[in-house]
């Protein structure tokens, strides 16, 4: 896909690179973090502050937007870029985060309503049935009740995963949405972000090998499906010559890249085939998906280290769902070059403040939850917060009378003209304000990170 992505320069000292993602909307320099937008908007952050952090992109969930407000009203406003008012880079997940997310919730909520669930029955099996049963229940389904996960989002209620797709029953106005790889493709078009991500099926944890086998496979063929119809709608003749639809994508006036992505669980070589599949369709870019689902952290670098040497050379690598700090600075090794996670905005949220002095060369990989996990607990427990590295509980009632800045390190607009006292008086009071400052100052301090991770590889430090 020329000119959509270059790289500039290889550390010498690992796969580490920089390079550049030019897209309709602005360029990406690359290693990049995508704070998540997941419907339409980075939660509690006014468009207009994006360019004094220095945001270059961001990552808006296809399934949310498909929900409410509706990708036809997404698409006569003009696209997802003048509809927000978010004029940079956007990515959009193709909504089979929500096939793991909504299997394991279906499981969770059938077992705490004290149904038996045989192995037939169980969205992770499914094998030879494509509804999800129960063989007994000790009370009536409650499926009219939303449930909410890690993103603070509510989870749509599972009605039926079959290979053709997926469907879900919204938490909106209980309406029936069906997702297949068309159906995803066709949201994604109207939705109008610059890069789309191709259906897939993210296999959740712990996973057997036959299942996680099936899931992959399922999700090749949903690739090829993506593409398929991503080629037919582009037109077969421009200026009067024949050229294939992949010349023709960067021809044409609104332009939207595909990337395909690896899964394959834990298992070492389902993850190395899915990567030979995924790479071989020669898609714009590629992601890998299926990571820090509840695995390890340990387990979760494992499964890039594994697909490696198969990642391209010259096309863009996303990592779905990472963006905790020591996972980042570990990973660029690999060859990443974008990541996205809910991560910043959520603790900020919760009153976890980013400190700005953070060594890239010395983090400490905390024994926590990664990124994505399903089952993290809205309110972080007093060990889960300790672990927490470079971060200050803003909450805390030794804050109330420190008339300190947030973080005497950080040159941010928050931190030139607020306290701790201030900022703590916020969260105590519950004023939306303190999200917004909050949230502000962790994607100011992640800027600043990549800042200094593409500064370190250019000198051969990553």
């Amino acid at each position: 896909m020329s000119g959509f992505f270059k790289v500039f320069y290889k550390s010498k000292k690992s796969g580490a690179r920089i390079g550049e993602i030019k897209t309709d909307h602005g360029v990406i320099k690359t290693p990049a973090f995508m704070p998540a937008a997941t419907k339409g908007t980075i939660k509690s952050l006014p468009p207009q502050f994006i360019e004094d952090i220095g945001i270059q992109v961001s990552f808006v969930n296809t399934y949310h937007l498909v929900t409410h407000p509706g990708v036809d009203i997404i698409e006569k406003a003009g696209g997802i870029h003048k509809y927000t008012g978010l004029n940079i880079p956007l990515m959009s997940d193709s909504g089979g985060f929500q096939v793991f997310s909504l299997a394991r919730s279906q499981r969770e909520k059938l077992s705490l309503r004290g149904t038996i669930v045989t192995k037939q029955s169980l969205p992770a099996g499914r094998q030879g049935q494509k509804e999800i049963t129960s063989s007994s229940t000790s009370s009536p389904p409650r499926d009219d009740k939303k449930v909410a996960d890690i993103r603070g989002e509510e989870q749509p209620l599972l009605v039926k995963i079959s290979e053709d797709g997926v469907k879900f029953r919204s938490t909106f106005d209980g309406k029936i949405i069906e997702f297949t790889p068309e159906k995803s493709m066709e949201y994604q078009k109207k939705i109008g972000a610059d890069i789309n991500i191709a259906f897939d099926e993210c296999t959740y944890y712990p996973a057997s090998h036959e299942y996680a086998e099936k899931a992959m496979k399922r999700t090749h063929e949903w690739l090829l499906r993506c593409i398929k119809c991503k080629e037919s709608s582009i037109p077969k003749f421009f200026d009067g010559k024949q050229q294939t639809a992949k010349n023709l994508v960067s021809s044409l006036p609104s332009r939207q890249y595909l990337y395909g992505v690896i899964q394959g669980a834990t298992f070492k070589d389902l993850r190395k085939k899915s990567a030979e599949f995924v790479v071989s369709q020669d898609t714009p870019g590629v992601a890998i998906g299926g990571v820090s689902v509840g695995e390890s952290k340990e387990k979760m670098r494992e499964q890039v280290k594994w697909i490696n040497n198969y990642l391209p050379k010259d096309r863009p690598v996303h990592l779905l769902g990472v963006g905790q700090i020591d996972d980042i600075i570990d990973l660029v090794k690999f060859g990443i070059d974008t990541f996205d996670c809910v991560e910043p905005t959520r603790l900020a949220r919760m009153g976890q403040i980013y400190k700005a002095k953070i060594s890239i060369f010395s983090t400490v990989s905390p024994q926590r939850p990664a990124c994505r996990q399903a089952g993290v607990p809205r309110r972080l427990s007093q060990k889960q917060k300790s672990s927490l590295s470079g971060q200050t509980d803003i909450t805390k009632n030794i804050y109330k009378n420190n008339l300190e800045p947030v973080d005497k390190d950080c040159n941010c607009y928050i931190c030139k003209n607020f306290t701790k006292s201030y900022l703590h008086h916020l969260f105590k009071q519950r004023e939306i304000l303190g999200y917004t400052l909050a949230t502000y100052h962790n994607l100011y301090v992640m800027e600043r990170l990549f800042d200094r991770i593409r500064e370190a590889i250019g000198n051969n430090l990553l």
